[in-house]
């Protein structure tokens, strides 16, 4: 593997990495098309903190966006995004895992995932 290809993997896994970030993907995939300030009402946070998420995001050419007046609007560029968060969700509730607790994606998650907002 090329290290390219591996430099970016760990972009995409550093993007994927915060609670935050990982709720404006299912926003998008669920909901559509978000611009900016419907970001900032359906999570709480400030616009520039929802904007430095974006950015992550964008970077990691995970969402894409676009201008209209004063407005910016994202949607889900990388739909795999979500389903890989989609198919984590799976591996936690299947009959392998019978509680959450013994998932151990979920166990690791509290060393793993940021919580950083």
């Amino acid at each position: 593997m090329s290290k390219r290809k591996t430099r970016r993997r760990v972009t995409v896994f550093k993007a994927l990495a915060n609670e935050t970030r990982c709720r404006i993907i299912e926003i998008l995939a669920t909901e559509g098309e978000k611009c900016v300030c419907q970001l900032v009402d359906e999570l709480g946070f400030d616009q520039s903190t929802i904007s430095r998420h974006l950015g992550v995001l964008r970077n990691a050419d995970i969402v894409s966006f676009r201008k209209e007046g004063l407005n910016v609007w994202y949607s889900l560029h990388a739909t795999c995004a979500y389903q890989f968060m989609k198919c984590i969700d799976h591996m936690c509730e299947s009959e392998r895992a019978p509680n959450l607790g013994s998932c151990w994606l979920k166990q690791a998650s509290g060393s793993i995932l940021s919580t950083e907002r």
